[in-house]
């Protein structure tokens, strides 16, 4: 659960769409970027709270797989409206993402977060659904049994 709560702090990807207004931040990469972390951050203590237990298990991957391409999507954009790279040729770049403070997204928190998702959907992977009947499955005492 505290994994999954640490997902929550992505609400701050809210940033990027607030730095393309600015003209700091390009829209193709801001407006994904921006708005899948904060889906992302939004529903973490939900997901935390209710999702994250085997009966929920789909769900819980679903979301995982969400926030992993989410960061997948969101550094494709940015190498692709970078100066260097330039095939998508914005009239801003995200030049800016190369300076602190906000270097450190791409270079500490994508590959943590990334971690983090990675963990869950190999723990959530391990998780045995709940049987319908849990008294089916209960261990017979040896002499109930002979009977």
């Amino acid at each position: 659960m505290a994994l999954t709560i640490a997902q929550t702090w992505r609400i701050g990807g809210i940033t990027f769409v607030t730095l393309q207004v600015f003209h700091i931040l390009p829209g193709v990469f801001a407006q994904p970027a921006g708005w899948g972390d904060f889906f992302i951050g939004i529903t973490a203590p939900f997901v935390a709270l209710y999702l994250a237990r085997p009966g929920h298990k789909r769900l819980f991957l679903a979301w995982n797989i969400a926030g992993v391409f989410d960061l997948v999507t969101a550094i494709t954009l940015g190498v692709l409206s970078s100066t260097g790279v330039g095939v998508l040729r914005p009239p801003v770049s995200t030049d800016a993402m190369t300076v602190l403070p906000l270097s450190l997204v791409p270079t500490f928190a994508v590959p943590l977060l990334l971690i983090v998702h990675i963990i869950l959907i190999t723990q959530a992977m391990g998780w045995q659904t709940q049987s319908v009947n849990p008294i089916a499955k209960a261990p017979v005492h040896p002499s109930i049994a002979r009977a």
